[in-house]
C-alpha cells in the first residue's frame, strides 16, 4: 500500500461500487473496499461512516444546493418554479459522476434496504424543499405539494438519466418530466 495518491474518496466510492456489484452490498466490507483502493480501513471510515454512506453520503450537498436556491429565488417566483430551479441548480452534481451513478443505481435496484434508504434520502430532500417554501410564506400544502412534485420529477429524470448509456442533459431531463406530468393532470 502506498503512503498517498490523490483522491482517496473517489478511489474508495470506486472500489466499493466495483465490489457490490461483484459480491453483493451485502457480502462486502468496509476493510475489503479499503483494501481494494489500496487504502486503510481506517482511512475508509475518515470519509464514510458505513458502507452505505459511499452511496448516500451526497445527502448534505444536495440538502444546501436546493435549500439555499428556494430561499434565495426571486420573490415572484411560483412554488413550483423555486423547487424547479433548485433541482436545476443541483445537476452539476450528477454531472460529472454518470458512470457512477449508474452503478450506484445498480447497486441500490439490488437491495430491499438500500431501496428503503433512497426513499427516506428522497423524503428528507422533499421535506427540506417544502421548509425552504414555507420560509418564503408559502402555505403548507402548498409548499408540501410542489416539493413533492419536484422529487417525483427528479427521481423520474434520473431514472432516465442512468439508465441511457451515454450521459444526457439531466436539466432537460427534468424540465421534461414536469412537462409530462402537467400534460397527464391536463388530461393529454
Amino acid at each position: 500500500m502506498s503512503r498517498w495518491e490523490p483522491n482517496a474518496r473517489g478511489r474508495l466510492e470506486q472500489a466499493a461500487l466495483d465490489l457490490y456489484q461483484e459480491r453483493g452490498f451485502e457480502q462486502t466490507t468496509a476493510a475489503e473496499i479499503a483494501e481494494r483502493a489500496c487504502l486503510t480501513e481506517r482511512t475508509f471510515f475518515r470519509y464514510f461512516a458505513d458502507k452505505r454512506e459511499v452511496l448516500f453520503g451526497g445527502q448534505d450537498v444536495l440538502r444546501e444546493i436546493y435549500v439555499s436556491t428556494i430561499v434565495n429565488a426571486p420573490d415572484a417566483a411560483t412554488p413550483i418554479d423555486a423547487v424547479v430551479a433548485a433541482l436545476e441548480a443541483a445537476t452539476p452534481v450528477f454531472r460529472e459522476r454518470h458512470e457512477l451513478a449508474r452503478q450506484r443505481q445498480i447497486v441500490i435496484a439490488a437491495n430491499p434496504g438500500l431501496q428503503e434508504r433512497e426513499l427516506l434520502k428522497r423524503a428528507s430532500l422533499a421535506s427540506a424543499m417544502a421548509d425552504a417554501l414555507r420560509k418564503r410564506g408559502v402555505t403548507d400544502s402548498a409548499a408540501s405539494l410542489a416539493a413533492e412534485v419536484g422529487v417525483i420529477a427528479f427521481k423520474t429524470a434520473y431514472a432516465r438519466w442512468v439508465s441511457e448509456p451515454d450521459e444526457q442533459d439531466l436539466s432537460r431531463l427534468i424540465r421534461e418530466s414536469l412537462d409530462q406530468l402537467k400534460g397527464t393532470i391536463a388530461g393529454e
